[in-house]
């Protein structure tokens, strides 16, 4: 995710925070600052959110360990000021084990509100730790209605919390998955026009913003799902665009500049003797140019770490992919050598020709 900095590593995963969590953090500094304009206060408050990112990873990699019980591995972690992220490669395909990975979650935060409650009750043996408050709540406690708050907060029924994917999970055990998508997001966005009307009611901008973001996360979420029912059983090959330029690491980038003006992809493989060593992005292209000028050779501005797809496999997983990961063209390669390039934009446009051959109406 972009504006986003590797900050650590969990079970093999890497935890990273977006740029948007400093707010969070400098919002409860101030916060608990302004009460008695205390600095301690202000200790204590930024104590807390360190707190609040430990519970938020566990949070977080109760999913991804649930998942990589069903094989699934995990991308990474990223922390948001309004919770975090686990990138799942794919999303299990069994509802069941859907509902066993979204409940996982904020199971971790019923299990550590237990911890935080027996902790508190354990007093005698913890006075110390007990008597840090935060303005005026004892630490411990905090955490234990903090971790009680996030589990029913992620359990609301609205994409892209918990409790959409377990309404979700529940229904395709008896729907059409794609149909059970969109009956799930329906009831979001209900909640969301609900949860806004309240928040510009009492002129609450923080519940506002969450119900934009719910809103946008559950219609995200329902197109997503039904690109990929549409593109179910399609090999790669049958989608990817053949007609392609490539680049070599020795060329410059007034070259590929040249091909972008003429009005080729946008991405462009870079290949050494027929194999790919490299993907040159527009977001590459751009900053090389502006940093170093057209002169500048294109292995000097390459990513050399890039994604690769296979001709045969199907064109559902390699679109989550590419929603997934921040590149927007998929290099396919067979036995080394790129054959193909599958952009989302050409994805798009398959389908669109698609519905037109069965007679269906073009979208506005």
């Amino acid at each position: 995710m972009k504006w986003s900095w590797r900050i650590g590593r969990v079970a093999g995963i890497d935890v990273y925070m977006h740029a948007t969590f400093l707010l969070l953090v400098g919002w409860v500094a101030i916060s608990a600052w302004s009460v008695r304009q205390n600095v301690n206060d202000a200790i204590h408050g930024l104590a807390f959110v360190a707190a609040l990112f430990g519970i938020i990873v566990l949070h977080e990699l109760g999913h991804a360990l649930a998942a990589r019980r069903y094989g699934i591995p995990t991308q990474d972690i990223t922390l948001l000021p309004i919770g975090g992220v686990a990138r799942l490669d794919r999303m299990p395909d069994k509802p069941a084990q859907e509902l066993v990975v979204a409940l996982a979650g904020p199971a971790v935060n019923v299990v550590l509100a237990v911890v935080f409650w027996m902790l508190v009750r354990s007093a005698d043996a913890i006075t110390g730790v007990t008597s840090f408050r935060l303005i005026g709540t004892p630490l411990l406690a905090k955490l234990q209605y903090v971790n009680i708050g996030l589990a029913l907060f992620n359990l609301i029924p609205a994409f892209p919390m918990d409790g959409g994917r377990v309404l979700r999970a529940l229904l395709a055990m008896r729907l059409d998955y794609v149909r059970a998508t969109r009956i799930a997001a329906d009831v979001g966005q209900v909640l969301a026009f609900a949860a806004g009307a309240i928040g510009l009611a009492k002129m609450h901008p923080f519940l506002v913003f969450i119900a934009i973001f719910v809103y946008l996360g559950a219609e995200q979420e329902a197109s997503m799902v039904k690109v990929q029912s549409a593109l179910d059983g399609i090999p790669i090959q049958s989608v990817m665009i053949r007609d392609f330029r490539t680049l070599h690491p020795a060329q410059t980038l007034a070259d590929a500049v040249a091909h972008v003006l003429e009005g080729f992809q946008q991405d462009f493989p870079v290949t050494e003797q027929g194999r790919v060593v490299g993907v040159l992005t527009r977001r590459r292209l751009l900053t090389a140019l502006a940093k170093r000028g057209k002169e500048l050779p294109v292995g000097d501005a390459m990513d050399r770490r890039f994604e690769t797809a296979d001709p045969c496999e199907m064109a559902e997983s390699a679109f989550a992919r590419l929603e997934g990961c921040e590149c927007h063209s998929l290099p396919v390669v067979q036995e080394g050598r790129v054959i193909g390039l599958l952009t989302a934009e050409n994805i798009g446009e398959f389908l669109m020709i698609r519905s037109a051959l069965r007679g269906e109406p073009p979208k506005a």
